[in-house]
């Protein structure tokens, strides 16, 4: 192994909330920062940058394509997309930008997260935004969000039949959670239609004049090192050209921000992690830390598919455009269930099963946006190279409550679809099927064909200094150790009840902040 250079800081991960940090830890110009990324640049790659090809993504080179472990009630074909970019998901999924709801930060804080309130996070995503929507909003920030155009005249119909429906039009990241009602998405995307993902965003205008910034793609984090004191030292790559690895070394901290299936594997290799499951591997225990890779909390999603009676829009900013939310339990302070309207045929769970496909068609997709059931994230081997064991045991908790939502959601979409303006729409419902009727028959289709929205989280959950689940600190540090923190969407409590993509890039920026503040 060879020294590689020393930073003040090292990031290895150069996801979505990566490239933020690297970005704001780099403005201080007495400041060195290393940031590593085992996949390419996105740099001019026309694959990742234009939003509206974003679907071409999954299942590709940019993709690390986990499967997930045989589930007991869910569908076992299903495989996670993550991102193998500079940027990570925010330059591979799509660009639904929603502020994180107030109500989930501060349940947050009730999970012990101190410091985690609206009050104290909100601000930040102002500070991140440039929004060209009326309202009280930051405009001058490096993301660009903007509202959906409302050109799709399906997308219309869908939104009067929802409010038909008891679903009333609304425009998001208005100054407060939606819990009932549907509306075109917000996403983070350039005027030209140029994805905002936190690499194009916060790192391409600094690549060629931040001398103090060093960004290395195609190094594959395999292990953070230490010294006998517990402190984070750096972390070893495996060089781009695998011949071997490489040692980069950190004056002051190292930062994970991997995701919420790879930090979890990383701190595991590392010897971070559930004592009986490392040795079981045959990694030396630094830390026995049972919340590593536990509590992994994710948005599973249905999905109701009908053949369209009209020719469906050909051009789009991303082919899915809606958002509908309803609170089915009163009392909930969050939206309990949500809607994701796409303009395409979405039979990728559902062909293998023999449902009928088309090439006009759209589809709603019902999630469980506060999922019960909780999985976990375990390692194959000793080998950094090999797949960790992904097993997110979908519809498992106990007192079904996720089957009772997604149920409900499936109904709802068929009713909004029974709607005179979407009904014009209608030729036939592809998938469940008209043969399918009682709870029994939708459970059993549910459990074989639902997809994700690809939002894993929790896995290395931050909480109260005292909570022995707790892999991090309020600060973001990973405790037994010194000198390590970790910001991704591992580091959340639990999921909030909407795409979290610019919630990781407000924690990122506020990891920025409790760097600096240190």
């Amino acid at each position: 192994m060879a020294e590689a250079g020393t930073f003040d800081y090292v990031i290895a991960g150069g996801g979505t909330a990566g490239c933020v940090l690297a970005a704001r830890l780099s403005e201080d110009p007495s400041v060195t920062v290393c940031l590593l990324e085992a996949g390419p640049s996105d740099v001019g790659d026309q694959n990742i940058l234009p939003l509206s090809e974003w679907m071409h993504l999954l299942d590709s080179g940019y993709d690390w394509d986990y499967p997930v472990e045989p589930q007991e009630k869910g569908n076992s074909f299903m495989r996670h997309a993550r991102a193998k970019v500079l940027g990570g998901c925010s330059s591979h999924n799509s660009c639904i930008a929603f502020w994180p709801p107030a109500e989930c930060l501060d349940e947050w804080v009730d999970m012990g997260a101190v410091g985690w309130s609206a009050a104290e996070i909100l601000p930040l995503v102002k500070r991140l935004e440039t929004n060209t929507a009326p309202g009280d909003h930051g405009r001058d920030g490096p993301v660009r969000l903007q509202d959906v155009p409302p050109e799709d005249p399906c997308g219309r119909a869908v939104l009067e039949a929802a409010a038909l429906a008891g679903l009333p039009t609304v425009a998001f990241n208005r100054g407060e959670t939606v819990r009932n009602g549907a509306g075109w998405f917000q996403i983070n995307v350039g005027e030209d239609g140029t994805r905002m993902s936190t690499s194009h965003a916060y790192l391409h205008p600094i690549l060629d004049t931040r001398t103090n910034l060093d960004v290395r793609t195609g190094c594959w984090v395999s292990e953070i090192l230490f010294d006998d004191a517990k402190n984070a030292t750096g972390v070893r790559y495996q060089r781009p050209d695998l011949t071997g690895y490489d040692v980069v070394s950190a004056r002051r901290e190292v930062i994970v921000t991997a995701g919420s299936i790879d930090t979890p594997k990383l701190l595991m290799l590392s010897g971070i992690g559930p004592a009986e499951h490392l040795r079981e591997i045959g990694v030396p225990v630094r830390v026995d830390s049972p919340g590593v890779g536990s509590n992994l909390d994710d948005h599973v999603e249905g999905l109701v598919f009908w053949e369209a009676s009209k020719p469906m829009v050909t051009t789009s900013t991303q082919w899915w455009e809606i958002g509908l939310f309803t609170t089915i339990d009163e009392g909930t302070p969050q939206p309990d269930l949500m809607m994701h309207y796409g303009s395409v045929p979405f039979d990728m769970n559902t062909l293998r099963r023999g449902y009928p496909t088309t090439d006009n068609g759209f589809c709603l997709t019902p999630n469980v946006t506060q999922g019960r059931s909780r999985g976990t994230v375990r390692l194959r081997s000793l080998d950094f190279r090999d797949r960790p064991r992904v097993d997110p045991r979908y519809f498992t908790d106990p007192e079904g409550y996720d089957e009772r939502i997604m149920l409900t959601g499936l109904k709802l979409a068929r009713t909004i679809a029974d709607q005179v303006p979407l009904k014009e729409w209608v030729a036939r419902e592809l998938a469940p099927g008209p043969d399918a009727v009682t709870d029994d028959e939708l459970l059993d289709y549910v459990h074989q064909t639902h997809n994700t929205v690809y939002h894993p989280a929790a896995t290395a959950r931050m909480g109260a200094v005292d909570d022995p689940m707790a892999v991090l600190d309020p600060q973001l540090r990973v405790k037994g150790v010194q000198r390590l923190r970790v910001v991704d969407a591992s580091a959340m409590p639990k999921l909030p009840a909407v795409n979290p993509n610019i919630t990781v890039m407000t924690m990122a920026e506020k990891c920025a902040d409790l760097i600096r503040g240190s």
